[in-house]
């Protein structure tokens, strides 16, 4: 098993396997309502639209696709990586979503017209992990360098993280398009995720988590080592977060 989510009303919970299939299944009892067959290869990602209809999952065979939660059905492919799909985002309420892949990219789709906007960032190595949230009001940015198309919605206000392979964790404006910070950490960078609008977090192949103020990516606000095996997920929790390592 390679991924796992849960629909926002708690009620169903998603799984993709190395075995090239996803399941859905009640979370109250762990009943299997339905399986989604499509990919090819390993699928390394899934989740669940605000909605908790819908689902996002990305493959092996470098396409994102989005599945009726209720029926099964493959309602949209995307197609444009060359490579894997590692990690996925949903931007607000989901009328885009975000990929990246091990091609480099981090791509941004239109799912009403299942068409990719744009590249939003080509970083020459492998993207593990992705994060968009909402950027501290001091942050600049940056202006694109044409003006966003309409099919583009909620991107204004917004930075991506890029959990990079070749050890670096990167800042994207979501709407620019522009690099906002890069910072170099210890190893290759497996995931990442926002705290708040000001901290965020990420963790590396030799098990370090950094946190970090986006308003200052200089020096980590803290370095967390519990053992050297991979950092593989993180989620904010409460006042804190949680961390799954390889161990």
């Amino acid at each position: 098993i390679t991924c796992l989510d849960i629909s926002s009303g708690g009620g169903l919970g998603v799984s993709t396997s190395t075995d090239g299939t996803m399941k859905i299944w009640q979370a109250a009892n762990g009943e299997i309502r339905r399986q989604l067959e499509g990919h090819v290869y390993d699928v390394n990602c899934c989740r669940f639209f605000p909605s908790g209809l819908v689902v996002l999952s990305g493959g092996m065979d470098a396409q994102l696709k989005i599945w009726s939660a209720e029926d099964a059905s493959c309602v949209v492919t995307f197609k444009g990586h060359k490579g894997g799909i590692l990690d996925t985002a949903i931007v607000e309420r989901g009328r885009n979503v975000l990929s990246c892949s091990r091609d480099g990219t981090a791509r941004l789709w239109d799912c009403g017209k299942s068409a990719c906007l744009g590249v939003i960032a080509d970083c020459g190595s492998p993207v593990n992990g992705i994060a968009v949230g909402a950027a501290d009001n001091s942050l600049n940015l940056g202006t694109p360098e044409k003006a966003p198309s309409e099919r583009e919605i909620g991107t204004e206000g917004k930075i991506l993280l890029l959990a990079r392979e070749d050890k670096k964790l990167e800042g994207v404006g979501l709407q620019s398009r522009q690099p906002v910070f890069l910072f170099v950490g210890s190893d290759a960078f497996n995931c990442c995720t926002f705290l708040s609008s000001t901290y965020i977090l990420a963790g590396t192949q030799d098990g370090n988590i950094y946190q970090l103020d986006v308003r200052n990516t200089d020096a980590p606000v803290q370095v967390i080592h519990r053992s050297g095996a991979p950092v593989l997920s993180l989620l904010p929790y409460r006042d804190g977060f949680i961390a799954s390592q390889g161990n």
